[in-house]
């Protein structure tokens, strides 16, 4: 979608929240929930800026929906589901829709213009309805969390199912990495946290405060749109040494000594604690690191990668190492400082569902660009030229990879892609418990629709009484 199109819509948005007192009126009533006629508006807008395509009448499809969400809201409510969503779960998500907001029409300041209010405004504005989409998302994870899949009944499913029903699972990849992080000479690291201990000197000053330089200097790109401020967060979502110093301290007026995580360097400064969870906000800087340390990095890695191919053993490890020949995986164990793959021979993972279960095969789009482009054009089992990237710490890095196996695409098959077609009966399974429980939810609940909606081809019956 365009960045004009977003622009226009969220103008429409805040054009249709600002006049909903003159156009709403009573469309649907569900139980003793009222639907508006500005709710479906604002829906719709939402529903484009999202890029959500209705396979029905959007006219109809759109209160029906609206509908069904009072249904999973009214049963959340009497399962007390509310206790499973916490305010700092939703701040966490309002920030990041705030946050794609923004970089979408390019300012906080255009954002705010364009909603005619102001950052905590539109939060406040977004809050309870995000707030019931996650209650309805937990409801729904509660109706379907008993149902489970024989491998019997995967098979029996895909047995009588045409071909072109089946799967099509794309190309994949494994790969394993030998990963170094380049020297940062002693004079930058000194730079950075000189530039640290100013800040600190400033604010204790009074000439400006850690919000305004958090702003201008931090490093950090989702918290310095807010001062750098990080909301309520358990201890064991931060970096541990971050979290060391930031749990101690207890004076929001006191900034923290200059403290070094996986990320960079930080200072602290205290805002609230609540519980086992604390609010800060904080200043990131990050050292630079120099060419020449990084081409000092690839030329090692160079040396590594062509001992790994002449099974020849690296002169820096000859008498320290017992083995008769020398492997990618004796590489990792040796030179690797990749703390993610290290102890898992360098092969890299992913858990793309978010199911808890890891796989080493990759998608080539979902690998970092750089490394994808390394192994796309590898056989089986060659190894890359060294080359740099930046890690998910924002950190430089250099690396090689290996290509350890590539599964061309296919019409997945139970013996080997079980969990895709699994998951696939899953899916009708919980698609079908979820629209029957909808279907006898509407049976046992007052409904009633405007005449406009009465010919509507609604996905449930039994709206039209």
């Amino acid at each position: 979608m365009s960045k004009k199109l977003i622009i226009f819509l969220i103008f429409q948005l805040s054009f249709v929240l600002s006049h909903a007192q003159v156009v709403d009126e009573v469309v649907w009533v569900v139980g003793d929930e009222a639907i508006l006629r500005s709710d479906i508006e604002v829906t719709r807008i939402q529903a484009a800026m999202e890029g959500v395509k209705w396979s029905g009448d959007p006219d109809c499809a759109i209160p029906e929906q609206i509908a069904v969400q009072k249904l999973f809201l009214h049963q959340a409510a009497i399962d007390s589901i509310d206790k499973d969503v916490t305010e700092a779960d939703i701040t966490a998500q309002l920030d990041t829709r705030i946050n794609y907001m923004i970089e979408q029409i390019g300012s906080r300041e255009k954002l705010e213009e364009y909603r005619r209010q102001s950052i905590t405004q539109i939060k406040q504005a977004m809050h309870d309805d995000l707030r019931d989409q996650m209650l309805i998302q937990k409801m729904k994870q509660k109706l379907v969390s008993d149902i489970t899949v024989t491998p019997a009944e995967v098979r029996r499913y895909f047995k009588d199912v045409p071909q072109d029903s089946i799967p099509f699972v794309p190309t994949e990849v494994e790969v394993q990495i030998i990963t170094q992080t380049p020297k940062i000479s002693i004079e930058e690291i000194n730079r950075v946290k000189d530039e640290l201990r100013e800040y600190t000197d400033r604010i204790n000053r009074g000439e400006t405060s850690f919000q305004t330089l958090a702003r201008l200097y931090s490093e950090d790109p989702i918290s310095r749109r807010q001062g750098g401020e990080l909301d309520y967060t358990g201890r064991a979502i931060l970096d541990p040494a971050f979290a060391a110093v930031a749990f101690n301290l207890t004076d929001p007026k006191v900034i923290s000594k200059v403290v070094e995580s996986e990320f960079g360097f930080h200072i602290i400064q205290l805002i609230d604690k609540r519980g086992d969870k604390i609010k800060v906000r904080h200043i990131l800087r990050k050292p630079v690191v120099s060419d020449s340390a990084i081409n000092a990095t690839i030329l090692r890695l160079d040396t590594i990668a062509t001992s790994i191919r002449k099974e020849q053993m690296p002169e820096v490890l000859k008498g320290f190492f017992l083995g008769d020949k020398f492997t990618f995986e004796d590489g990792v164990s040796f030179f690797s400082d990749d703390k993610d793959t290290r102890n898992n021979r360098g092969l890299m993972s992913t858990d793309p569902m978010q199911t808890g279960r890891q796989t080493s095969r990759f998608r080539l789009q979902d690998l970092p660009p750089e490394v994808a482009r390394a192994v796309d054009t590898l056989q089986i089992g060659q190894i890359s030229r060294p080359f740099s990237m930046v890690n998910k710490s924002g950190k430089t890095v250099c690396v090689i990879a290996k290509l350890k196996n590539r599964i061309e695409g296919h019409k997945a098959s139970v013996t080997e892609d079980f969990q895709v077609m699994k998951e696939v009966v899953m899916e009708k399974r919980r698609a079908k418990k979820l629209h029957d429980w909808v279907v006898d939810k509407i049976k046992k609940t007052y409904v009633r629709i405007g005449d406009e909606f009465k010919d509507c081809q609604f996905e449930y019956e039994g709206w039209v009484r």
